[in-house]
């Protein structure tokens, strides 16, 4: 029975315990790089967490790059996964950006801070090994995003007078900004302290996006409440006569 050999001359995971093994690699290969980041990480050491021989990882992958970026890919997909499973699709617009900023941190950061450190800052360095890959990879999940903030300039609810390009930056640059505190403080967040922020994030963030004119129209409503109770107030206060 011949083996069949990916484009690169490397064997693809045909079997199940081939399958099994690459499994095995790229479990060991995310724990290295989430450990020491992708300087540091050896495939030697990739190698030895899966009780394998270092040989049968450069058989499988053609070195530690490929290795890496596949890491990266897989842990993006569970996140793009999740995005396009969990999306409350019959859900306003509110809804479907709220669960996805709720769903980045979580997944971001119930892990630990690895992987975060990783993709922040050695694979978005300029001429770094990953950078070309992280860039396709990063294009693929922001566009549910991207998706969510056209339905809502569409429909009226986002601010039209601004690029998608802008609003992305808008909404993953505190998301980052939220990252990086916990990576290099090198701390895991409990489950109950990324929620909290991930909701706070929600409301400052859709404010922001908030249309100018509905901005206006929520203030001056909010007035005409506050007017209105007064009123009422007043009436109650009066003595009888």
């Amino acid at each position: 029975m011949s083996t069949q050999t990916t484009a690169t001359g490397r064997r693809a995971p045909a079997g199940v315990k081939s399958q099994q093994r690459v499994k095995d690699i790229l479990q060991a290969g995310r724990d290295v790089f989430a450990e020491k980041g992708y300087d540091a990480a050896t495939s030697a050491e990739i190698a030895q967490r899966a009780g394998i021989s270092e040989a049968t990882v450069f058989s499988y992958f053609s070195g530690k790059r490929e290795l890496c970026a596949r890491v990266i890919a897989d842990w993006y997909d569970e996140i793009i996964n999740a995005f396009e499973t969990g999306l409350p699709r019959d859900g306003s617009v509110r809804q479907q950006f709220a669960f996805i900023v709720r769903t980045h941190l979580r997944l971001m950061l119930m892990n630990g801070t690895g992987l975060c450190a990783l993709v922040l800052s050695e694979g978005r360095t300029k001429q770094h090994d990953l950078s070309d890959t992280l860039t396709e990879l990063q294009r693929r999940y922001t566009a549910p995003l991207m998706d969510v903030l056209a339905r809502g300039q569409a429909l009226g609810h986002v601010r039209g007078d601004v690029p998608l390009r802008l609003l992305r930056s808008l909404v993953f640059g505190p998301m980052e900004h939220v990252l990086w505190d916990a990576t290099l403080a090198k701390r895991r967040l409990s489950q109950t302290q990324i929620e909290t922020t991930a909701n706070e994030l929600v409301e400052v963030l859709w404010t922001a996006l908030q249309p100018p004119n509905v901005q206006l129209a929520a203030l001056a409503q909010f007035r005409q409440e506050v007017e209105e109770a007064s009123r009422r107030f007043d009436e109650a206060s009066k003595p009888a006569d």
